[in-house]
């Protein structure tokens, strides 16, 4: 099985840096993320912004190392954001419920997953009354 190919660039700019990652960032390679992201807190930087352009696919392991390097940026009196995620990404963020905290609002430049067109924000759905059903069945002590 070939390794995950990932290559990180960095360019800085006073207490800011940009981030452009290109390639794939799964389980073998999000620990080169989180590593990049933690060097930019270690040199200072306060501003992080990620570029995903070139990123052909993010897993949910790539999802951590932002979380991470975002809890650390914010703990440090930084921020951190992404730019540009690729479908995979927007897709496990979506799900996740968690874009808020790494993207600049507003979230609806997420790439749709279906491959709907990105500048057309989705249609909230419709509000649905659910009736309340049991969890579990049977004795419970």
């Amino acid at each position: 099985m070939p390794l995950s190919q990932l290559t990180v660039h960095r360019r800085d700019q006073r207490k800011q840096a940009l981030i452009t990652l290109s390639g794939e960032i799964d389980l073998e390679s999000a620990p080169l993320v989180r590593e990049s992201l933690e060097r930019c807190l270690r040199d200072g930087i306060r501003t992080i912004d990620v570029d995903l352009t070139p990123v052909t696919f993010c897993d949910c392991s790539g999802l951590n190392s932002f979380l991470h390097a975002a809890q650390q940026t914010t703990v440090a009196g930084g921020t951190l954001r992404l730019h540009h995620p690729p479908t995979t990404l927007a897709r496990i963020l979506d799900l996740a419920g968690c874009g808020f905290l790494l993207l600049n609002p507003p979230f609806d430049h997420l790439p749709s997953p279906l491959g709907d067109s990105p500048a057309a924000p989705r249609p909230a759905p419709p509000h649905r009354s659910v009736p309340l059903a049991p969890v579990l069945s049977g004795d419970v002590r």
